[in-house]
C-alpha cells in the first residue's frame, strides 16, 4: 500500500463490493471460536453498536485513535477498542459511531467525513453485533477522554497496523483454560478480540490500493 492512501482511494474501495469480509477477519478470530463461523455471518438476535477508524494526518504520518477501555465499564473491561458504543432508537448506525466518538474521545463529528463502512462483527462475549465505519478528519483532533469509560487514549500509527511483523499470536489462560489469541502489537499494547478482527479487514482494503 502507498504510505500516503488517497481518501477517495480508501472511499472507493468500501463502497466496492464484496468487502474482504470473514476471509480478512478470520486471521484475528481466536482459535477456539473458528469452529462456528456461521455465527459471524448470520449471528442470532443481538444489540446493535456502531465504532469508528478515525483517520488522521500528524507530522506527515496516518494515525488513528484506539482507547483503552476502564476496569469500570459493563463488558470487555481494561481493553483496547475503537471508540464506539450502544446505537440509541433514534439514530443510524453511523450516528451512533460518531456520536461515541464525540462522547469518548471528543472528537467533533462536524469535522468527521465518512469514507464508508465495513463489514459487521458479531461478538460472542457481549453479543453485540458491532458495525464499524471509517472516518477522516483532516487535521489532528483536540481529543478530549471521557474518564468514566476511557482509561488511555492510544494515537496508533497506521504503518503499525501494515507491518507484518506486528500480527502475532499467543498462548493465554482464560478461565484455567490455554487459547490460542491473534493479536495485533501496536506499541506496548496488544489489540486482540473484536477491535482485532475489525482492523484485520480495514488492513485488507488498505492492501488493496495500489
Amino acid at each position: 500500500m502507498n504510505p500516503s492512501p488517497s481518501v477517495n482511494d480508501i472511499k472507493q474501495v468500501l463502497a466496492a463490493q464484496p468487502l474482504p469480509g470473514l476471509a480478512a477477519m478470520l486471521r484475528m478470530i481466536p482459535h477456539d471460536r473458528r469452529d462456528d463461523l456461521e455465527r459471524y455471518l448470520t449471528p442470532p438476535p443481538c444489540r446493535h453498536a456502531g465504532a469508528l477508524i478515525l483517520l488522521y494526518q500528524h507530522n506527515s504520518a496516518w494515525y488513528f485513535p484506539l482507547t483503552r477501555r476502564t476496569e469500570s465499564v459493563e463488558t470487555h473491561k481494561g481493553q483496547i477498542s475503537l471508540p464506539g458504543g450502544s446505537q440509541e432508537d433514534s439514530e443510524t448506525l453511523q450516528e451512533t459511531a460518531l456520536r461515541e466518538a464525540q462522547e469518548e474521545i471528543g472528537t467533533d463529528p462536524a469535522q468527521i467525513e465518512v469514507l464508508g463502512a465495513l463489514s459487521p462483527v458479531y461478538i460472542p462475549p457481549s453479543n453485540f453485533c458491532l458495525h464499524p465505519f471509517v472516518g477522516y478528519t483532516q487535521h489532528r483532533p483536540e481529543f478530549k477522554t471521557f474518564a468514566g469509560e476511557v482509561a488511555e487514549l492510544i494515537e496508533a500509527p497506521l504503518a503499525a497496523l501494515l507491518d507484518p511483523a506486528n500480527a502475532r499470536e499467543e498462548e493465554w489462560i482464560f478461565q484455567g483454560q490455554a487459547r490460542r489469541v491473534p493479536f495485533y502489537q501496536i506499541g506496548q499494547h496488544k489489540v486482540w478480540g473484536a477491535t482485532a478482527i475489525v482492523l484485520a479487514e480495514f488492513e485488507a482494503v488498505l492492501r488493496s490500493i495500489t
